[in-house]
């Protein structure tokens, strides 16, 4: 039997979404700001040396550290903007399995980064950022909910020019990450297209599921056939017997 939901504790669960989203998106944005200030202020550190660097065994750090490196204030202001709104999609949308598809997002995208790039030095959370728009696009159009199918809808008229710069079309910019995001969150959502939210069933619609019962419980038993069955059983019995006994009192 499917549970119903009432309005308060859908209103309850979202207030909930929303702190999540606001807390882990703020966490994260506050650590990347923090490091990209740091490294202005102190040059000579130069963290962004320890990006990713394709097929070096020094290059492996750079799968954890990358997404926290950035190169310039535009670089580091487009990518907030677009974490934030699409990691707080995912997070209120898909809360169940939003922090799974975010370490797997995390980890399998810088590894493919590191297999498939063509050399220099990747930095920049752009690589999670595809990924999160892969999945929450395609996760949106395999599911059979038109909740989850707006958001996709969404994605798309945001983000959907995004889909250019997998492409090498501009020196300087990782496209391979971008790439490698692209092809992780596609795969990510087809893996997880069972799991997670489940289809809201609204007041609405579950008084015409309760309107489509009654039918076809009349269809199955109509009211003249239940009138007749009625009457069957109530009606005295009028055999042989009692005909016998009228013929001896006559």
């Amino acid at each position: 039997m499917q549970r119903k939901t009432t309005g308060f504790n859908w209103l309850r669960e979202d207030k909930l979404k929303v702190f999540d989203a606001l807390l882990f998106n703020g966490a994260f944005l506050l650590v990347i700001w923090a490091l990209w200030l740091f490294d202005q202020a102190e040059p000579a550190v130069r963290l962004n040396q320890y990006g990713t660097r394709p097929r070096s065994l020094e290059g492996l750090f750079g799968i954890i550290s990358t997404p926290f490196l950035h190169g310039s204030f535009d670089h580091i202001k487009g990518n907030t903007l677009s974490f934030f709104t699409l990691s707080s999609f995912l997070i209120f949308f898909y809360r169940e399995i939003a922090f799974r598809i975010l370490g797997w997002l995390y980890v399998c995208s810088g590894i493919l980064l590191w297999v498939i790039a063509q050399g220099g030095n990747h930095i920049g959370a752009s690589g999670v950022i595809y990924g999160l728009a892969a999945f929450l696009f395609v996760s949106g159009v395999v599911r059979r909910d038109p909740r989850l199918l707006r958001v996709s809808l969404a994605v798309a008229f945001l983000y959907g020019s995004i889909i250019w710069w997998v492409l090498p079309i501009e020196p300087g910019i990782s496209w391979e990450g971008h790439l490698s995001g692209v092809i992780v969150g596609a795969i990510l959502a087809l893996v997880y297209r069972n799991k997670g939210p489940k289809r809201r069933q609204y007041r609405w619609e579950e008084e015409e599921e309760d309107e489509e019962q009654e039918l076809l419980d009349q269809e199955e038993h109509p009211a003249g056939e239940a009138d007749e069955d009625h009457h069957h059983h109530q009606r005295p019995f009028y055999g042989s017997g009692w005909k016998s006994d009228h013929t001896g009192l006559s």
